[in-house]
């Protein structure tokens, strides 16, 4: 009995070191996270009384992207959800560590920052990565200057199609794309883990206004997250040559002579509180999905292992 006791007891040994190694697998495996989907002014949207902002939605938070990788959270973009997306990440993958890479200087990508202040978390030096326009802005402009006065954050600069190490295994690339660039340059990004890539398009002026061909983009990345603003022409009232996002219907033309599995690839993001696509029973979307397209949406994980 005794000898079965203790074979027992080995057994029972064994079965928890698996199980720790497994949770300990699963929290340091290098997974990309869908923090956000919404347009800048999120939902409800301010002003708003229509049926698309009536009822707000759990975790309906503005555009963004976490990377778990060891140790850090990488955030793409700073949104004004930050608290919640950046709580929601350390539930998920305890992590000691916080960079974040900044496309543009428009409200829903980088007002976040403020959080990071001493009024709030009171950060050390995080680094936080910017074009040479958008570090210049933060610099020259309250109270973002004052997060760096303060060293709570620290600018690392990015060069155009230069990639930078993160670590061992994750290389970002920013890539510079035609858009409103009122206060910064604007960037997508190419995110390259230890085995798969993605790309970050959250804003983007018309698709033909870009040099880089993005149907043949897509076919390098494995994942492709690309804006998705409006669905269709005349959604807002009033002229929308002003923000000439690429219409999710134009994507769709634009993206049909990729094979399914390219498809596939597509995860549409950064949707106007007015786009009927962020309804999951709307017909165009269901139409959109059979053809092999996704819409990003919150909690969404994706190994890049």
């Amino acid at each position: 009995m005794r000898i079965i006791r203790i074979h027992y007891l080995l057994v029972m040994k064994t079965i928890y070191y698996l199980l720790l190694f497994g949770i300990v697998y699963m929290t340091e495996a290098q997974t990309l996270v869908v923090l956000g989907t919404l347009q800048d002014g999120g939902s409800p949207h301010m002003g708003c009384v229509k049926d698309c902002c009536a009822t707000e939605r759990p975790n309906d938070y503005v555009v963004s992207l976490g990377v778990i990788d060891e140790s850090k959270h990488i955030l793409f973009d700073a949104s004004p959800d930050i608290v919640s997306q950046t709580n929601y990440l350390q539930s998920i993958s305890p992590a000691n560590e916080l960079e974040i890479f900044l496309t543009h200087a428009h409200m829903g990508h980088y007002a976040g920052l403020v959080h990071l202040g001493r009024e709030s978390a009171n950060t050390k030096k995080t680094p936080v990565y910017a074009m040479p326009r958008m570090a210049q802005f933060l610099q020259n402009n309250g109270p973002w200057s004052q997060l760096i006065k303060l060293e709570n954050i620290s600018i690392q600069p990015l060069q155009n199609k230069t990639p930078v190490s993160v670590s061992p295994r994750l290389t970002v690339t920013p890539l510079v794309v035609p858009h409103r660039d009122e206060f910064s340059e604007t960037v997508g990004y190419l995110i390259a883990g230890q085995s798969k890539r993605a790309l970050y398009v959250p804003d983007i002026d018309k698709w033909d206004f870009w040099e880089t061909d993005i149907n043949a983009l897509v076919t390098q990345v494995d994942y492709a997250f690309v804006d998705a603003t409006f669905f269709e022409d005349g959604e807002i009232p009033r002229p929308m040559s002003e923000v000439p996002h690429p219409f999710v219907e134009e994507s769709i033309t634009r993206f049909q002579s990729l094979a399914i599995e390219e498809k596939n690839k597509i995860y549409f993001i950064h949707l106007n509180h007015t786009n009927p696509a962020r309804d999951a029973n709307f017909e165009g979307r269901i139409a959109i999905e059979k053809k092999g397209y996704h819409f990003a949406t919150f909690g969404m994980r994706l190994s890049l292992e």
